[in-house]
């Protein structure tokens, strides 16, 4: 018998917020995976928790067809039932973590792991707690290419209601029956994966479009007739009621009187056109299209004129330092020379753990540059940072918050909820930080996993304000279309096959 999560007439709001967040949210989803997109800060995981349980709605009832198991995006605390799943002997657990990649050690190395690392070990728990309801929350972040292959792989197998909030379109695609697009304070539900379902979103929209201009040019084109008609009818008053005639002209005064036997046919004519106008204004005002934010950011263009941001010697990085002591070698990464020069672009690639964020660590401690010429945005931004990063935005005086709120609206965020919110969804932090980063004119912009969190919209927007960007910009990222629109030189680390507690980086010019 076909089980059901279901959310009837439910309405949502934050404490903080002025208004509600969803009104009258009514929906029936299967055993089948559904996408919910959106903006950054729209409410996507908002859903996912009040599936889940972990929010109430203010109004209304959610229906869930048994247990739910939560995904969030953050990786900063182990899964609580990842000591069970490490230690559990049945097949499930066993197949989880071979397909996944999930070692024994995580626990005790969890600080130390990569969040792409995290993200399976996450994921793999959820699953093998076999939930009727599973909410994953943005599964793609920090996962390599190898790894989001498995990872869709696995998912695809699961045969209870999924919750998808991703960016990920090809994980939307390959996955998902619906979507239910998110625009608060509405959701609507579409048939079809990502790509189908906003074909056909597309299409409703322009069509409305097509429609609430027909009804503007209907009103429009009856607006100098009801002019017309109102001066016509207000000159017969004028010369029914008498007015203007000499006192003793009977004659006159007769026939007007006779006249005001049958009704003005101006006046008729008039209110039957007050009739068609109020139809054709009530039939616009109910056509509301939504207006389309601008998407564009603009970078100031500025670089350094030194002769290098940086130049390093060839050396190795200790991966393992600040782990606890294990019996085995210290795993290693080994590079050549590096250097960055004042407009050079290059990408870091490497599957998860390899040493990419470490390396930008190591690179950031031995910069040429002042630091308020650098602009850095770390893989994942602790909560009590990304408080602080609000906190800033809040304290900026009004006309410079003015600058920054209408940056974060660019890629399609609400600037007053971003202000409003306590906790701002990750998303919304790596705008704001961004927005606020953009201020200090910066020679170097290092991004660890800027796709991660951002939707859509903002993944091209941020594309198209690095592209003329002529600054240097050292970029971490899984996503290899957005660094190959953005990127010239291209440094890759692998693991040395010679040695498995080794990796390499070599450097390449470009992507052939």
């Amino acid at each position: 018998m076909p089980q059901f999560l279901t959310f009837q007439d439910v309405s949502f709001s934050y404490d903080s917020l002025s208004g509600d967040l969803f009104t009258g949210l009514t929906l029936t989803l299967p055993a089948a995976w559904a996408g919910i997109v959106g903006p950054n800060g729209s409410g996507k995981t908002t859903i996912l928790r009040l599936a889940a349980g972990e929010l109430t709605p203010r109004q209304g009832r959610i229906d869930r067809p048994g247990r739910v198991v939560y995904c969030a995006q953050r990786t900063d605390d182990p899964p609580t039932m990842l000591a069970e799943f490490l230690s559990s002997d049945t097949p499930l657990a066993r197949e989880l973590r071979g397909r996944l990649d999930v070692r024994e050690d995580y626990l005790q190395r969890w600080a130390t792991l990569s969040h792409g690392e995290r993200k399976r070990a996450q994921i793999a728990v959820a699953l093998w707690q076999e939930p009727a309801v599973l909410a994953v929350d943005e599964p793609s972040n920090h996962i390599d290419a190898d790894a989001r292959d498995l990872l869709i792989q696995r998912l695809a197998e699961y045969t209870g209601v999924g919750l998808l909030v991703s960016h990920d379109r090809r994980m939307l695609d390959g996955l998902c029956r619906t979507c239910l697009f998110v625009d608060p304070p509405l959701a609507v539900l579409r048939p079809g994966n990502y790509t189908s379902a906003f074909a056909q979103q597309q299409m409703d929209l322009e069509h409305l479009r097509t429609q609430r201009e027909k009804a503007g040019w209907q009103v429009h084109r009856l607006k100098p007739e009801m002019i017309q008609r109102r001066q016509t009818a207000s000159r017969e008053h004028k010369i029914r009621s008498k007015r203007g005639l000499a006192p003793k002209d009977h004659d006159a005064k007769g026939k007007i009187d006779a006249a005001r036997v049958c009704d003005s046919k101006a006046g008729a004519s008039l209110r039957q056109l007050q009739g068609r106008m109020e139809q054709a204004s009530q039939k616009l005002a109910a056509l509301v299209v939504k207006k389309e934010s601008q998407t564009g950011i603009f970078l100031p263009h500025c670089r350094s004129r030194r002769d290098f941001l940086f130049q390093l010697p060839a050396g190795s990085i200790d991966l393992a330092a600040g782990q606890p002591q294990r019996a085995e070698a210290s795993r290693t990464l080994q590079f050549p020379d590096l250097s960055m020069r004042p407009t050079d672009r290059v990408a870091l690639t490497g599957p998860n753990g390899a040493g990419k964020s470490t390396l930008i660590r190591y690179i950031l401690q031995h910069l040429n540059l002042p630091p308020e010429r650098v602009l850095y945005m770390p893989q994942e931004i602790p909560i009590g940072q990304a408080a602080d990063i609000l906190n800033e935005a809040r304290r900026l005086r009004h006309e410079k918050l003015g600058w920054v709120m209408n940056i974060i609206s660019r890629p399609g965020s609400a600037p007053q909820r971003v202000l409003q919110t306590d906790q701002p969804s990750p998303g919304e932090v790596r705008k704001l930080l961004l927005a606020l980063g953009i201020a200090s004119e910066a020679h170097l912009i290092v991004m660890d996993e800027p796709t991660n969190h951002l939707d859509l919209p903002s993944i091209q927007c941020l594309e198209e304000a690095l592209l003329p960007c002529p600054c240097g910009l050292l970029m971490v990222s899984h996503d290899l279309v957005f660094l190959q629109k953005l990127t010239q030189v291209r440094w890759d680390i692998r693991p040395d096959p010679q040695c498995p507690h080794r990796a390499q980086l070599q450097t390449y010019p470009g992507w052939q």
